[in-house]
């Protein structure tokens, strides 16, 4: 796919990343074939019982993250939350969710060759993965840290968990996300999410409103050419 390339930084245990889905989807639906949401991962709960331990200790440890997550949710009536969220079910990392989520990118790019790039990122089947396991954790209160929650995605999504099984064995999901997360460190990606765009001029983070991130893509398509920064 041809247009305007927006990088997305994200981890899936962030929630931040899923109140703000909607932002990307609209994204994809109004601009279409016009640009390319490129889906890179950063790693932000790369072990979460250290970060609870360091970060959330003197604050409530994983009862005071439920509390500020159900506060964050509570400002966005459009998504479900799970009350019980970082209570019962409590994922271990980011991490393997994300290696499942790059198996799935190997699958996609294998099944559809050079069509993949017709697709928008509401159509690709990685999309729908990553949106289904970022559900299964903030709105079902599942493990999403455990193999079984991918293997049910995978099936769901009409994927032989044997061939996910396939592209994390031989190295290649792993490659993938061993390449995002050394792109997140160059291009000083400080959190989830994050819109990198334009060579890193335009790089939007955090809670960032649906306009903002209009302005920015439509200032790139009226100003595509490298050699001109744009004013965002």
């Amino acid at each position: 796919m041809s247009g305007v390339r927006v990088s997305y930084y994200s981890d899936i245990l962030c929630v931040w990343a899923y109140v703000g889905q909607r932002r990307l989807e609209q994204l994809s639906v109004e601009f279409a074939q016009k640009i390319n949401i490129e889906t890179r991962f950063c790693s932000v709960f790369p072990d979460v019982e250290a970060k609870m331990e360091q970060s959330w200790k003197a604050r409530g440890g994983y009862e005071g993250f439920n509390r500020h997550t159900l506060e964050v949710a509570k400002k966005f009536p459009h998504v479900e939350i799970n009350p019980r969220l970082w209570l019962d079910a409590k994922p271990l990392t980011s991490a393997s969710g994300h290696i499942f989520l790059k198996a799935m990118e190997v699958v996609e790019q294998e099944r559809y060759g050079d069509d993949l790039a017709k697709q928008t990122y509401l159509e690709r089947l990685s999309s729908k993965a990553a949106w289904q396991i970022r559900l299964a954790f903030f709105a079902e209160g599942k493990d999403i840290s455990n193999w079984g929650t991918h293997m049910h995605i995978a099936e769901d999504l009409g994927v032989k968990t044997a061939l996910i099984e396939e592209k994390i064995h031989n190295g290649q999901a792993v490659a993938l996300l061993a390449a995002d997360y050394d792109l997140a460190q160059k291009n000083n990606i400080v959190g989830s999410p994050t819109y990198f765009m334009n060579e890193g001029r335009q790089k939007l983070f955090g809670n960032v409103g649906y306009r903002l991130l209009q302005a920015n893509i439509s200032e790139l398509l009226h100003n595509p050419t490298d050699e001109e920064a744009s004013w965002c």
